[in-house]
Parts: C-alpha cells; structure tokens; sequence
C-alpha cells in the first residue's frame, strides 16, 4: 500500500471514529474522500478534502467538520500536526518515520514500487500514429506516436492488455493522388522531364526511389498506359513502399505496433456495408436532409436527401452523413465500420491519438461508438497539438504539398530517439510544443532528458564509488540499512518526493496521461541534483562518508530507490537510464 493509500486508511478511521462516538453519522459516501499533496507545500505534506464532501451528508458545517477530524488525526502516531484550513481541508504533516517506512516499502519493490494490477488485464486498444502512407512521418506525427506509445506502455505496466494499432488509411482520394505522384516519377525514371509537377499531387523526393523501383520491374509497359491501367497498381505499390519506410522510422524511435489495419481491406471485405446494415437494424440511420452549412448564404444551398446516422442522439452537435452525392462511402463510414471491427474485437475501452486539426471529427465517432455498442464500449481521443521545429530559436517550415519535409527520421537521426521521446513529454499533449534541435542538445539543466538522465548516471557512479570502498550496493542489502540516519530537510524531501511515485503512476493510467511520468522524473531529479550540490557545499552530507558506513548506507539506500524510480519511469517512456553520460 503507497503512502497516500495508507493516509487515505488514517482518515477513514478517524471518520469511523467520529462515527462510533455520535459525532457523524454512519453510511456517509466516503467513495469522494481523497488524500493528496497540497499545491502549496507550505499547507503540509498531505491534504484531505473529506470535511469538505462529507460536511453536507452529515448535517455539519465544513469547518466544523474539519476541526474534530484533525483532532483525531492528530492523535495517530504517523502524524506531526494536523490542521483545519478553510474552507475545509484538513492538512497533515508525518513524521519522518512515515516517510522512512515509504523507502523501505520502495526498496523492498525494486522497479515494481507503485506498479498495482489497475487494468486487470482488460483490453484497451490504443490506436496512434496512423499517418497517411502518402509521405515520410513528420515531427507532428512524431509527437502522437510517441504520446501512443508512452500511453500504451504505462496501461500494460498497470496491469491492462494493450494492443497497439496502426489504422492505415489506404483507401480514397489522397491514395489516387499518391498513385499519380508515383507515376510521373516512373516516367522520369524512363527519361522523361516532369517540369512543373502538376498541383494537387506530392512532389517530394521521397517518390523518386519509388518510381525507378518500378521503373525497374514493370520497364515502359505503363508510361503510356491509360489511367485505368495503372492507377490502383501504382497505389498499392506506392502504399507499400511508403508503409515499409513508416515502419523503419517507427522502428529508429523504438516503437512496434501489434497491429496493421487496412481501410482498404475493410472496404473491399464489404465491412462498411456490414457496419452500416447493422447500424440500419437498430434504427440508428434514416434518409433525411440536412440543414444548410453555418455562415453559407441559404440561396446556394440545395437540400439533398442523404443516408444519415442519428448522431445527436448521442451527443454530436448534427446528425452525419455517411455517402456522398457519387455514391461513395464517407469517410466517416469508415471510420465506423473500423471501430466497429475493434469492438468486435474484444476491445470495448479504445483509445486514439489525433492531430488536433481532427477536433471536430471526436464527438461524431463517439457518438457512433455509443450507439453501435449500446453504451457498452467507449472511444477516448487524445489530441495532440502541433509541434514548433526550431534550429536555434529559428523556424522551421515543413510542408508535404510543396515537398519541403523535415522528416522524424532526419531529427531523430540528429538528436536521438531518447532526446526526441522525453521532449514530446515536456508539456500536455493538447498544448503546442517549441522543439529546438539546438536546445534539447544542449547537456544542462535546462535540457530535461539531459537532467533526468543525469540524475541517474550520477546516482550509478556513487555505487561505483560504494563498491570500491566495500559498501553493500545492493538494494537487498540496503533494505536493512538504518533508515533513521536520514533526517536533513533535503533528505527527507527527496524521500517524500519518491514517495509520490505509486499515486503518480495510478493518476497518469487513470487519466491517460503519460507527461505526467516525464514532470515527476523532472521534478525527483531536481531534487536529487540540489542534494548533491549541497554534498559539495556540506561534506557532512556527502552521500559517502568513508569514517561513518552506516549513515553511507542509508543514503545508498535512498539513492537505489530514487535510481529505480527514475529507471522504472523513463522505461515507460520509452528512454534509456544510461549509467555514463559522455
């Protein structure tokens, strides 16, 4: 049980307390009380809030409430003081010893400390990246993947079966275009001078080793060749090649998806027309018309009656079409037929990551999740905001029409996987990011991945240092270790910092945020660096003192737990603890 838990058992007993003496009724919901750190560490270490919640239920006013619960608090070995503040919190302080037996409980976990079966091995599909395989992945795909992909590593180490998918949109209008792309670098590959590329299509580079590919395997069978000869052939050559290079880039910044889905293979296995058959049979469609488009002069609109998915009943601000005046399926169609097929699947809790400029895609398919699900399963959607290429302070443009690409491969070849993946954790994934290919360079404590590592690169070298002098290195050794030595004030912070680590892994699984595993490692390293700095200030509190191994111990232990916290965290992240930096 993490520290906050057991604070949590503090303040239920002294309400069953409260009850048992006439002060409180009994049955009060309690399901609302928490115990958490207060935002202003001068309010104490640890706050509950269940004055405040239960102040209603129980006839009693809030600070009334909270006075006679940190009286009974206080009486609790654990705690220092226990105060009421308004308007109805009661804050806490512990003892040291509270925060010692936290240690121990970390130490005796090893890199499992804070790590609880909270998923219990449901299945969460949790889809990410899915890039259109039209060109090279770009830093702003960079940033969804690696916000995926951290996600889906912290479920699975909080006890969920995770699938991680890639939904490959592989059908429609952008594939034709990429398919015409190819073509003209085919023909130039057989000598032909394609000057200007035609607007509307991909000029990148990139087609180029495509086109000579297929130069080389076909000769100059399609160079004249009507459209309808080579046109889907091209696409499916062009997707495949641009597929397998998404595939190497993913693979350079460490991620592997389990699954590949193809709209193409949804569309010609008939699934939409599957999906949308069932959808009809529990009434959720209709053939209606729509109202005109906001800010749309009335005179330019004409009402056409189209098959309609009954969205509003399910949340969406309109009802949704679902096939265009050609005939064709929309996208949004296909987008129900796919998660559709993954609650078919087995997963009825999916989560995907999108560009922000898909904000107002969310609400129509949660609504159609609802509705096809009968409220049994539930799409959550992450959107990421756009990422800032900088090159000392300066703008980079990025642009895939105009073929001018700063590729993810190009940055993560340049500054690493471990640099790129912890920078795309600095700040929540729906604020914007400023990536600053000189910046997150730079070895300083401005640069967080630089910090972090750090941290845990000195805290290896004082075990090498230990291991010389003869001291137990460890961590089943260090358990015994006489953890009351520890009593300076950056000690004891560092030591309460740690002890936040299990309530930080349950609040980012619960909330699906996973920056808040890169702010904590940020924040614990912080505190580790300003201990050292005052080990070369104070020899007294040098983490090895060669005449008192005793009190050497108990920092090794503190430092094993901090390295195995830092080490457990950045894993999930998906970043190296180096042991060395050079």
């Amino acid at each position: 049980m993490s520290a906050f838990a057991r604070l949590a058992e503090l303040v239920r007993t002294a309400l069953a307390q409260l009850v048992a003496c006439g002060e409180l009724p009994a049955g009060l919901p309690v399901d609302a009380v928490t115990v958490e750190p207060p935002r202003d560490p001068a309010h104490g270490e640890a706050a509950t809030n269940a004055a405040l919640v239960l102040a209603k239920p129980a006839g009693r006013k809030p600070m009334e409430l909270a006075n006679a619960l940190a009286a009974r608090l206080a009486a609790f070995p654990e705690v220092a003081a226990a105060r009421a503040a308004a308007p109805g919190f009661v804050n806490l302080d512990l003892v040291p010893d509270f925060w010692r037996a936290e240690l121990r409980a970390a130490l005796e976990a090893g890199r499992d400390y804070g790590r609880v079966d909270l998923g219990r091995g449901r299945p969460v599909n949790v889809e990410y990246c899915s890039a259109n395989p039209t060109g090279p992945l770009h830093v702003g795909h960079g940033r969804g993947t690696v916000v995926g992909d951290a996600l889906a590593n912290l479920l699975a180490h909080m006890g969920y079966r995770v699938t991680r998918e890639y939904y490959v949109n592989d059908a429609g209008a952008q594939i034709e275009a990429l398919a015409r792309s190819v073509h003209l670098r085919y023909r130039e590959a057989l000598g032909e001078t394609i000057d200007p590329f035609p607007p509307g299509l991909y000029p990148g580079e990139y087609l180029v080793p495509i086109g000579r590919a297929l130069a080389e395997r076909y000769g100059a069978r399609f160079q004249s060749a009507p459209e309808s000869e080579w046109l889907e052939l091209f696409g499916r050559e062009a997707v495949a090649a641009m597929l397998a290079r998404i595939k190497d880039d993913l693979a350079a910044l460490g991620v592997h998806h389990d699954v590949f889905t193809s709209e193409r293979a949804l569309v010609e296995a008939g699934k939409v027309e599957e999906a949308l058959a069932f959808m009809e049979r529990k009434g959720l469609l209709y053939t209606g018309t729509l109202p005109p488009p906001k800010g749309k002069p009335v005179e330019d609109w004409e009402p056409v009656p189209q098959l309609l998915f009954k969205a509003t009943a399910f949340g969406d601000d309109t009802d949704r079409p679902l096939k265009r005046s050609t005939g064709h399926w929309t996208y949004f169609a296909a987008d129900i037929a796919y998660h559709l097929d993954k609650w078919r699947r087995g997963f009825d809790w999916m989560i995907d990551i999108w560009g922000a400029d898909h904000a107002g895609y969310v609400k129509r398919m949660q609504a159609a999740v609802k509705a096809f699900s009968d409220g049994k399963a539930s799409l959550d959607v992450r959107l990421c905001q756009l990422v800032n290429l900088l090159d000392g302070g300066k703008p980079l443009k990025m642009s895939k029409r105009a073929g001018r690409i700063v590729t993810l491969r190009d940055v993560v070849d340049e500054v690493g996987k471990d640099v790129f993946r912890f920078v795309m954790l600095t700040r929540k994934n729906d604020a914007p990011l400023d990536f600053d290919l000189v910046t997150v360079t730079e070895q300083s404590k401005d640069n967080p991945v630089f910090y972090v590592q750090y941290a845990h690169a000195r805290i290896c070298s004082v075990f090498r240092h230990a291991a010389e002098q003869g001291l137990p290195t460890e961590t089943s050794d260090l358990v015994a270790a006489p953890l009351a030595r520890l009593a300076d004030p950056a000690e004891l912070a560092l030591l309460r910092a740690l002890a936040g680590w299990p309530r930080c892994l349950e609040q980012a699984a619960r909330h699906g945020e996973p920056h808040r595993i890169a702010f904590f490692l940020m924040d614990l390293a912080g505190l580790f660096h300003a201990l050292w700095t005052k080990g070369k200030e104070r020899p007294e509190l040098r983490f090895l003192i060669a005449e008192d191994p005793a009190l050497s111990c108990a920092r090794l232990a503190l430092l094993a737990a901090v390295r195995n916290v830092i080490a457990a965290g950045l894993g999930i992240i998906g970043v190296r603890p180096v042991e060395e930096l050079g």
